[in-house]
């Protein structure tokens, strides 16, 4: 594992020289994005200005779901596409807004998770699955350590960044809780299995199955088709991503952090980091405190508009775009709007848990990670990259972060 780190790490410093060279895209071409796009996404047809949060627009799946084969609609499609990937580049994140998902599926889910976590700490241990990587069932605050604890190049990244822009690095394992809860089908047989294990219900939630599988679910459709659209704004085939999805280990991966507990101004409740898998996707949460870094090094408080989706680019996108999309470095922070969102529910008699809705979506285990089409012939790509299957680069990234032992 610790060779394939030191092969990616050349690499990428020999690739990035050449992508300094490489011309800006405006993200309004027919063909899809080619070179780094350093500009800002231009608004297009069936897209919006994001109100809360001006660097990252809103994306109106409606045009792409319900386009006409017509040459016209076709058009409005794939300028909508090319914005889109232009905007993956710009900011490894994006804000979308998709007609078939109900926000009230997510304030259900949330209040499901809010009953879990506040569960006595017995209970919810007896869901604790350590032997398979903690990849079903709960993880207990105290274990998931960001990976800036063991990466030193993680730490210069952050050193080299502006002084406003600077995360708050940590200095211990991240004081929350994970659930992880199995989206989709697994394949019948794979070289991983303990990614690919049996879901874990807890005991006392009758509904728990329906309610994870319905928002898992709708959440991933919604990747899916981010992931179509992404793909023809690249100029790749429009399943050059879903085609890799089929099976794979996604999860609805719901974060609680215990504010009672850890409600302390400027805790760090998720560390400087980046995902590991392919595209991240929130429904909004209770609680503010999440903040992205943009391609450029700012960083951003994220801000959700009602009905809307953050989607954020893993390792596994930025793997099959060669470098082209880099995966987000993000954080949580307890902030004084985590704060006020916390004595809001204490008076109205709700639970203090900042729970997250979260579905990691994955490439499947077997399949193997390889810049695709044109992204493969970028300088330094293939050293920076190598042809890895995604079962071995999500096990080595698990043990950089105490998932998994070495």
């Amino acid at each position: 594992m610790e060779e394939l780190h030191q092969q990616q790490r050349q690499g990428k410093a020999n690739m990035h020289a050449a992508q300094l060279q490489l011309i800006a895209s405006s993200g309004g071409t027919d063909s899809g994005v080619s070179g780094y796009d350093s500009g800002p996404t231009l608004l297009q047809l069936g897209m919006q200005p994001n109100p809360l949060c001006e660097q990252l627009p809103v994306f109106d799946l409606s045009l792409y779901l319900n386009a006409s084969a017509d040459q016209a609609a076709q058009a409005d499609v794939q300028r909508v596409c090319a914005a889109l990937a232009s905007c993956l580049q710009r900011c490894s994140a994006l804000v979308v807004r998709d007609p078939r998902v109900d926000t009230r599926d997510n304030d259900t889910f949330l209040s499901l998770l809010e009953r879990y976590f506040t569960q006595p700490l017995a209970d919810k241990m007896r869901d604790v699955r350590a032997d398979v990587a903690y990849q079903v069932g709960a993880t207990p605050e105290g274990v998931e350590k960001p990976r800036c604890l063991r990466d030193a190049s993680i730490v210069a990244h952050a050193e080299g960044l502006a002084a406003g822009d600077r995360p708050c690095l940590p200095t211990e394992a991240d004081p929350k809780w994970r659930f992880f809860w199995r989206v989709g089908s697994r394949p019948v047989s794979t070289q991983y299995p303990e990614l690919n294990t049996a879901p874990v219900v807890p005991a006392a939630f009758p509904e728990w199955q329906q309610v994870m599988d319905s928002w898992g679910g709708k959440l991933l459709s919604t990747v899916a088709t981010v992931a179509e659209m992404a793909a023809r704004g690249f100029g790749l085939e429009p399943a050059a991503f879903t085609s890799r999805m089929h099976n794979a280990p996604h999860l609805l991966a719901p974060t609680g952090a215990d504010l009672d507990k850890h409600g302390q101004l400027g805790t760090v409740i998720a560390g400087f980091h980046t995902d590991l898998n392919f595209l991240t996707i929130h429904g909004r949460s209770r609680y503010m405190g999440l903040h992205i870094w943009l391609a450029d090094g700012r960083r951003i408080p994220v801000r959700i508009p009602e009905g809307c989706l953050l989607l954020q680019a893993g390792k596994q996108m930025e793997w099959l775009t060669g470098g082209a999309v880099k995966a987000g470095y993000h954080e949580v922070l307890c902030t004084q709007e985590t704060l006020a969102a916390a004595d809001k529910a204490r008076a109205e008699g709700r639970p203090v848990w900042r729970v997250s809705s979260t579905v990691f979506s994955q490439i499947a285990s077997d399949e193997v990670l390889v810049p695709l089409g044109r992204f493969a012939d970028s300088p330094g790509v293939a050293a920076a990259y190598p042809p890895t299957p995604a079962g071995q680069q999500v096990a080595a990234e698990l043990q950089m972060i105490n998932l998994m032992a070495a």
